[in-house]
């Protein structure tokens, strides 16, 4: 069991998942979950592996972006609109409004870290994010972070991301988020160009069905 304090000196390096996810989380017996430093090529031989990136932010410095034509609605939108986003935001996901639902009822739920971008003159959604607060430990924990296809490359991702970052820079003393790295739509760069830090990589590793069944 990792300590609190063993979280909080190098929080992307001890778990791969927040801390109030890893005081409860049990890992299924067909997976195992590896930092870069202990993933051996043997490994693979058993496992299918995808990898996650790790990332921290400090909350010092935050590069602030806006745009004229758009506004930032927080802490009104639906669940339904969140839904919505994500899965139109996707090919290879989808979500259930009781997946989304379930995030409101969580300890670290903050209804203000809901927050939509939508064009300010139609009031078109563009953009949105979900971001989760700790207060045991002070932790910001960005969850979903999305822009529509048709809408990507035009800085609407860092209007969301340091939104929230803005939003909590008083009041958590860190930020963390994570995602695929294998992600077409790359999404670290734009972490990255928010501030974010860190080389830390976790490997969830599923074991193959083929080997399941040889063992049988």
């Amino acid at each position: 069991m990792v300590s609190l304090q063993s979280y909080l000196n190098d929080p992307c390096a001890t778990t791969s998942i927040p801390y109030w996810k890893y005081k409860s989380i049990e890992v299924p017996p067909n997976m195992k979950i590896v930092h870069q430093r202990e993933m051996t090529d043997d490994l693979l031989l058993d496992y299918n592996d995808e990898p996650y990136f790790r990332l921290y932010h400090d909350l010092k410095n935050i590069r602030q972006a806006t745009a004229q034509d758009v506004e930032i609605v927080s802490g009104g939108a639906s669940v339904s609109d969140f839904v919505q986003l994500i899965n139109r935001s996707y090919t290879d996901l989808s979500v259930s409004a009781e997946q989304i639902e379930n995030y409101r009822h969580t300890p670290v739920y903050r209804p203000d870290l809901w927050i939509l971008l939508k064009e300010r003159d139609t009031q078109t959604v563009l953009a949105g994010g979900i971001a989760d607060y700790d207060e045991e430990i002070g932790e910001l924990i960005l969850e979903w972070i999305q822009v529509l296809p048709q809408y990507r490359m035009r800085g609407y991702g860092q209007i969301v991301v340091n939104t929230l970052l803005s939003k909590m820079q008083n009041t958590a003393k860190f930020a963390t988020v994570s995602g695929k790295v294998n992600n077409a739509t790359k999404p670290e760069y734009l972490y990255r160009k928010c501030g974010f830090v860190g080389t830390d990589i976790w490997h969830i590793l599923t074991r193959k069905q083929s080997h399941d069944f040889i063992r049988k």
